[in-house]
C-alpha cells in the first residue's frame, strides 16, 4: 500500500475503524476486480490529500470476509465513510473523484 493509506482487515476493524478519532474512509476491493483497481488512484489521492483529517484505507474482501458480510457489502467496489463509529455514507461502484471529497468535507466540515 502506498504510504498514507491504511490497510484494514477483520482483525483491525474494530482498533482503526470503528474506535478511530478522525473520520474513516474505507474502500472495499478485491485483486480479480477490474473497477476496484480503476479506484486504487483516486483512493490514493484522497489519502494523501486529506492526511490527518481522514484516515483512508483499503479492505481486500477475499482476505477478510466477516467484516463486509457483517456490513451487507453485497458489490465491490463500495467504499464507506464511517464518524465515530458509524457507517454515515455508502456508495457503490466506481465515482467521480469529487463524489469521494464531498462525502469527506461534510464530515470533516468543510
Amino acid at each position: 500500500m502506498s504510504s498514507g493509506l491504511k490497510e484494514f482487515t477483520d482483525g483491525n476493524w474494530q482498533s482503526e475503524v470503528l474506535d478511530s478519532p478522525i473520520p474513516v474512509l474505507v474502500d472495499f476491493w478485491a485483486p480479480w476486480c477490474g473497477p476496484c483497481r480503476t479506484l486504487t488512484p483516486v483512493i490514493e489521492r484522497l489519502a494523501a490529500a486529506y492526511d490527518g483529517k481522514v484516515k483512508v484505507g483499503k479492505l481486500n474482501t477475499d482476505d477478510n470476509p466477516m467484516t463486509p458480510s457483517d456490513l451487507r457489502i453485497t458489490s465491490i467496489p463500495t467504499v464507506l465513510l464511517v464518524h465515530q463509529g458509524r457507517e454515515v455514507e455508502r456508495v457503490s461502484g466506481v465515482n467521480r473523484e469529487n463524489t469521494y471529497k464531498e462525502m469527506l468535507d461534510r464530515v470533516i466540515g468543510y
